[in-house]
Formats: C-alpha cells, sequence, structure tokens
C-alpha cells in the first residue's frame, strides 16, 4: 500500500508558482548574507585569546618569567594591541566601504548569481587564509592586514546582490515587515559566527575562520545552483513597483498585496517587450541616484547608525571580558544577545514603519530612547548576569532596529522611486550608495574604539550615544515632512466628515 504524499509536499504543490519561487528566494538570500556575517564574526571573538591576561596562567612553562604576554599571539603582545585590534578591524571597514560604492555599479552589469556566488567563494579562502596564520605560525602584522583587505572588498559583493535580487521579486507592499523579518540574517549570522568561533577559541583559534570560511564557500556554490534572479526568468509575474510609478513615495508604505497579483499578469505577458527598453535605464550615474529624495539623509544617518552597531559587532566580546570579567567563550556567547535584540529591532521598525508609513519616524524615535539605554548598561549593565541580559536585547534592538529598517526597506523604495520612472535596475545602485556611506560610520566606529578605549570604556560609550544623536538629527527634514503628511491627511480627513 502507498504511503500518502508527505504533508509538506501537498503544502508546496498547494502555493501558487509565484509564491514557490519568493519563497525559494527569501530563504536562499537569507542563507547567502547569514555566512557574510557569520565569517565576519570570528575576529571579535579570537581578539581575547590573542591577547588574553596571561597572568592568570600562571608563570611561564618554557622559561619561568614572570611576563603577562607570554601566552599571548605576536604581534598583538604588545602594550598598544588594542590599536593594532583597531588596525585589523579598519583594514577590513575601509576596503569595505571603498568597495561598496563600486560594487553596485559590477553588480547591475553582471548576472547577480555568478557575481554573489563568486564572491562568497574568494569571501571563503580570505577567511579560512586568516586563520591558516595560526596553523602556519605566522606572527607578521602585515599578513593579516592583507587579509582583511581582501576579505573586505570581496564582500561588498553581498548586499547590494541580495537586496536587488529580494528586490526584483518583492512589490512595495508590506515590504517593511518581510524585510525586517528577513534582516535578521544579519543578527543569526553573528549569533552563529560567535557560537562557531567560540568553539575553538581558546584552543585553536585558527578554526575559528577556516570553519566559518568553508561554509561560506559551500552557501556560495549552492547559490550558483539555485538562485533566480528574475520572475520573468522562471515565468513568474514581476512586481508591480517595476511598471507603476505613482505609488514610489517612500514614505507612504500603503499598497496592498491584492492589486499586485492582479495586475502582475498584464505586466507578465509584455514582458519581453519592456525587458529590452529596461537595459538602458541601468546607466543611472551616482549624482543622479544622489539626487533621488531621501537618499543623502538616510545615507548620512545610517553612516552612524551603522558606527554605533559595527562598534558593538567588533568590541563588544572584549569590554565583557574586561569589565565583566568573563572568559572568552563566555563573553562570546553572552555578546550575541546583543544580536537577538538585533532581529527583535528589525522586525519591530519593519512592521511599525508598514502601519505608521513613516520610515524616517520609526528610526528617529528608535534612536532617540538608544542614546539612554546605552549610558545605562554601561554603567549598570555589568552589575548582574539577569540586567546584563536584558540590557544587551534592549540596546540591540534599539541599535540595530534603524540600521536593518535603513538597509533593507529604505533602500528598496528609494531603489524604486517615481523619479527614476520604473527603472528597477538601480536598485544596486542605490543600495550601494546608502550602504557605502553607512560602511564608512562602520569603518570609523571600530577604529575610533580602538582609539578611545585606553582613555576608558566611558569614552567609548559617550563616543556611541553622540553617534546616535547625530543620526536621529540628520533624519529630521524627513521626518518633518512625514509629520506634515500626516497632519494634512488628518485635516482632510476631518474636513470629509463635516462634509
Amino acid at each position: 500500500m502507498r504511503a500518502a504524499l508527505a504533508p509538506g509536499v501537498r503544502l508546496l504543490r498547494a502555493l501558487p508558482r509565484d509564491s514557490r519561487y519568493r519563497g525559494l528566494t527569501l530563504v536562499l538570500t537569507f542563507l547567502c548574507y547569514t555566512s557574510y556575517h557569520l565569517s565576519r564574526k570570528p575576529i571579535s571573538i579570537v581578539k581575547s585569546q590573542l591577547h588574553p591576561n596571561c597572568s592568570a596562567l600562571g608563570v611561564n612553562p618554557h622559561n619561568g618569567s614572570n611576563s603577562t604576554t607570554w601566552c599571548s599571539w605576536a604581534p598583538f603582545d604588545q602594550d598598544n594591541y588594542k590599536e593594532l585590534f583597531g588596525a585589523l578591524d579598519n583594514a577590513f571597514l575601509v576596503a569595505y566601504a571603498i568597495g561598496m560604492f563600486i560594487s553596485g555599479i559590477f553588480g547591475e552589469r553582471l548576472p547577480l548569481r555568478y557575481y554573489l556566488s563568486g564572491g562568497m567563494v574568494l569571501s571563503g579562502l580570505f577567511t579560512a587564509l586568516f586563520g591558516l596564520g595560526y596553523f602556519w605560525d605566522i606572527h607578521v602584522l602585515w599578513y593579516f592586514i592583507i587579509m582583511q583587505v581582501c576579505n573586505g572588498l570581496v564582500q561588498t559583493t553581498g548586499w547590494p546582490s541580495v537586496v536587488a535580487c529580494v528586490g526584483n521579486w518583492f512589490g512595495k507592499g508590506k515590504r517593511g515587515l518581510i524585510m525586517g523579518i528577513w534582516n535578521s540574517h544579519t543578527s543569526v549570522g553573528n549569533i552563529l559566527g560567535s557560537l562557531i568561533a567560540g568553539i575553538w577559541v581558546s584552543s585553536k583559534w585558527g578554526l575559528s575562520f577556516i570553519v566559518p570560511g568553508i561554509i561560506i564557500a559551500a552557501v556560495g556554490v549552492a547559490c550558483f545552483f539555485f538562485l533566480v534572479e528574475h520572475p520573468e526568468d522562471v515565468g513568474c509575474s514581476p512586481p508591480l513597483h517595476h511598471v507603476m510609478s505613482e505609488e514610489k513615495d517612500p514614505e507612504g508604505v500603503t499598497s496592498d498585496d491584492g492589486p499586485l497579483g492582479a495586475s502582475g499578469h498584464s505586466s507578465a505577458e509584455h514582458s519581453e517587450s519592456p525587458k529590452e527598453p529596461s537595459e538602458e535605464p541601468e546607466a543611472i550615474s551616482f549624482l543622479e541616484a544622489l539626487r533621488i529624495p531621501g537618499v543623502v539623509e538616510f545615507s548620512l544617518c545610517l553612516l552612524f547608525a551603522k558606527l554605533v552597531s559595527y562598534t558593538f559587532l567588533y568590541w563588544l566580546p572584549l569590554y565583557i571580558v574586561n569589565v565583566a570579567h568573563f572568559g572568552a567563550k563566555e563573553a562570546g556567547d553572552l555578546s550575541t544577545l546583543f544580536d537577538v535584540g538585533g532581529i527583535l529591532g528589525g522586525i519591530f521598525a519593519g512592521l511599525i514603519s508598514d502601519y505608521s508609513g513613516g520610515r524616517a519616524t520609526t528610526c528617529c524615535a528608535m534612536l532617540v530612547v538608544a542614546a539612554p539605554m546605552l549610558f545605562l548598561y554601561n554603567r549598570i549593565g555589568q552589575t548582574g548576569i539577569g540586567t546584563s541580559i536584558a540590557m544587551l536585547i534592549v540596546c540591540g534592538a534599539l541599535v540595530n532596529g534603524p540600521y536593518a529598517l535603513i538597509t533593507t526597506a529604505v533602500s528598496a523604495d528609494l531603489g524604486t522611486h517615481e523619479s527614476l520612472k520604473g527603472n528597477a535596475k538601480a536598485l544596486s545602485t542605490v543600495t550601494a550608495i546608502i550602504d557605502g556611506t553607512g560602511s564608512v560610520g562602520a569603518a570609523l566606529g571600530p577604529l575610533l574604539a580602538g582609539l578611545i578605549s585606553p582613555t576608558g570604556w566611558n569614552n567609548v560609550f559617550y563616543m556611541l550615544i553622540a553617534a546616535d544623536v547625530l543620526a536621529c538629527l540628520l533624519l529630521a527634514r524627513v521626518v518633518v515632512k512625514e509629520v506634515r503628511g500626516w497632519c494634512g491627511y488628518m485635516a482632510r480627513k476631518r474636513g470629509f466628515k463635516q462634509f
């Protein structure tokens, strides 16, 4: 007797063809960018092992000296080890920031599948080469700097590619919520990277890099075999925002999924004819992208928001080790709670911005609350394990919520703005400009933390709080515009009721 068809298979067959491919695109791009962040995280975990407190291990077993750095990994066994760590982070982040402005241009002119999978395989190679420095007994700074620079350059293939791919498949309806959930790949990758790196950090820290390198390369191979760049490639309906231009206001997300489905068939039937002319608008210039309303404001806001986020990404485990006196593995595990909060913050920001139609206002409100919470975390966050857990989750949500919203839904909104007249090919360029500007802040944050931390961790947190305030102020013009829009809408609504 033959068994009935598996429930999961029956569910897949019941879903429309478009939904199946959209789901595949979301899952695959989610895994891709999860692996990108998974391969970036180990450096923050391994720092505490490159320059540990050797006195806790006793006397040097080799020569009986009382040196406090005998167990450190040269060249990070010097008194200026924090500055060296900052230089190491900065090598990656500066290369990433510079490469990001160029990456969007390549992403529009090369097949996304080749570009993304090739970048992932190369990223896996350079991540593994960093870890091989342990097994090859390399103690020269330039080797680790070069690996960081090369990895920073190839990792720029990721973000413009996955956002453009998701933007090709999804219209504007409920984009904030969908991309808020999807953007949890950043925090999931950080969490997995911390846990995987923590397994070998105290024994053979080279494996903390080699294993994530193998993982991202393997996901890149899967991307090459399964990624579908455009709905038209498999006979699915393209999203409405590529055709309709009158609903491209990035500050009003009120479109419904129903009309998307209703009008999608007609656009799919004629997809061959508009496909050819749609190639021409891809030559959108850097300056033309900057002229899109909101691009400059959100880019500069992201610069300071990402400065805060990446300072936590690279320095939080070391801060916990120094202040709370946990071991390297325990500090790495505890730091994942910041990313757990980031997942919740990204979803919350997307949901609220969809409901209110105010992307900038949502970001600004979270940034305003984040500043005092950062102050409180530095003051009372290490007084108890329960307090530390709660504060890390709350701070992660408030810091990463605006960051997640700007890099996903806001970038996709601006990349399909009405001024582009349906040119979806501009998605990579706009996304690269926004994230590239943010990456400048990502490079500055860890660098400043490395320079300021010798003067005390309090000063590092003052710097982070100031960055949060500046990020909020840079969105003031867009927030005023949104508030005026709401006031005008309410006035018209009251007038209509009176009439």
